[in-house]
């Protein structure tokens, strides 16, 4: 019988889906207003009216219980020289030769880059769309402000689209991934190959 390790906790779960969820509907309520193409995104929210309401409000609530989860594993995700050759080795990596890679601790340098950009591209969004935010704050600022505010939402937005669909493409292709967000534990022998230094962590 397999053993089973614990990586995620009830309570990490929950907060990794309540992200999720308010990462998809500020995606679609936002690309809606992005281009008049995408605008029928609104029926989704009950209306423009409804969906240029609830865009902000759902990105709050998202940066709140994101918060959360960056101060929980921000410790887990700094660089080390391991990290920078493990992403040296992408070509290795793409080819599924891990036993060539270097032994990695609870996440990867892949994994590390990703949270690091989730960071940046989360915080940029909470501040450029505090500025522009009507009627609530965008009187505060000058037009210029808030036009350079609405070039770098965008920006980060496109950025936190692409690093959310590379890493839920990655929890797919690498068998047993998606069990730790689902059941909050994984595989000894998914642990032991992907993750080895994390495996004699926590089975020390």
């Amino acid at each position: 019988m397999s053993k089973y390790l614990q990586r995620y906790s009830d309570q990490e779960r929950m907060n990794h889906w309540i992200v999720a969820i308010c990462f998809i509907l500020a995606a679609l309520s936002g690309l809606a207003f992005f281009h008049p193409a995408l605008f029928w995104l609104v029926n989704l929210f009950g209306g423009g009216p409804w969906a240029r309401i609830l865009h902000p409000f759902i990105g709050v609530a998202m940066f709140g219980f994101f918060l959360i989860s960056m101060l929980r594993y921000w410790h887990h995700n700094k660089l080390d020289d391991n990290d920078r050759k493990w992403l040296r080795q992408w070509r290795d990596v793409a080819n599924n030769r891990e036993d060539m890679l270097p032994e990695v601790g609870r996440y990867n340098g892949g994994q590390k880059v990703v949270f690091w950009i989730t960071v940046a591209s989360t915080i940029t969004l909470i501040v450029t769309g505090v500025i522009f935010w009507r009627p609530y704050f965008a009187n505060l600022f000058p037009i210029e402000l808030i036009r350079l505010a609405s070039l770098l939402h965008a920006v980060a937005a496109f950025t936190l689209i692409v690093s959310t669909i590379v890493h839920v493409y990655a929890a797919i292709w690498v068998k047993g991934t998606l069990r730790a967000m689902t059941r909050g534990n994984v595989s000894d022998a998914w642990a032991k190959k992907h993750h080895s230094n994390w495996h004699r962590e926590v089975t020390r």
